[in-house]
């Protein structure tokens, strides 16, 4: 039997390729890691038996395994394929940015002004090593950790925020939710990380930042009580030991 590739065939395997590598960087320093090797180890396995060797019995077996598994797949890391949706549809995307770019000049003096207010408030906060918590919110909908906390409803300004994470402030252990140019919410409850790779000296509110980072397309700042040092938390990833004038880049875009 000749074997033919064709320009389609390259095209396919290059597309293939890149989507494994886009779900391996997704996946990478979490324990869904492990998981997803091993189904790809399947895969293969499945693809050796029913195309090369045609194993009909083995293949057949096989193949309801595969048919079954995609349901449970989709339970399994449900959290994931959100997550990759969500980062293909958002403001990230080239085609977003070049429709953003088209709506958002009204918007810039508000944002502008927001991430000053911001940043005063955590030079500040950095220098009194008074911990802190704060999570912007970009395109994916933020109502499910805002109910956790107490509504604030303000403009963003950087006495209320020193204020509310003031160390005898009742909301200052919680997150700050800011959204469409407000204080939406503080005191409130964030997804914990799982990843094995979170540096161990590191506390539970970097945890808390990366683990809503991984989850949704927010930002999130951290302020360090123990050193006073500020890290943002963006991708599922962390900047870590940022100067204000860092800070102040790290947020120019997608505030709000």
């Amino acid at each position: 039997m000749r074997f033919e590739l064709r320009l389609i065939d390259i095209i396919d395997i290059v597309l293939v390729a890149f989507l494994l590598y886009k779900i391996y960087k997704m996946l990478n320093k979490t324990i869904t890691l492990r998981i997803f090797i091993g189904i790809l180890t399947f895969i293969v396995i499945w693809l050796t038996v029913t195309f090369i060797f045609q194993m009909q019995l083995l293949g057949a077996i096989m193949n309801q395994i595969v048919n079954v598994g995609v349901i449970g797949l989709i339970v399994l890391f449900q959290d994931e394929i959100r997550q990759f949706l969500t980062r293909i549809g958002s403001q990230n995307n080239f085609f977003m940015r070049i429709f953003g770019k088209m709506f958002s000049s009204k918007k810039e003096k508000a944002v502008d002004s927001d991430v000053m207010q911001i940043v005063i408030a955590c030079r500040n906060m950095a220098k009194e090593k008074v911990g802190a918590l704060i999570v912007i919110k970009r395109e994916m909908s933020l109502s499910s950790i805002e109910i956790t906390g107490d509504t604030i409803n303000a403009d963003v300004n950087s006495r209320l925020i020193e204020n509310i994470f003031f160390k005898n402030s009742p909301l200052h252990d919680g997150a700050m939710i800011i959204a469409n140019n407000k204080i939406i919410a503080a005191g409130c409850i964030l997804p914990v990380t799982h990843s094995m790779n979170v540096p161990k000296e590191l506390g539970l509110r970097h945890r808390a930042a990366l683990g809503i980072s991984e989850k949704t397309d927010a930002k999130a700042i951290i302020i360090s009580e123990e050193t006073g040092r500020i890290s943002v938390a963006d991708k599922g990833e962390f900047r870590l030991n940022l100067t204000p004038e860092e800070l102040e880049k790290a947020l120019s875009t997608n505030i709000d």
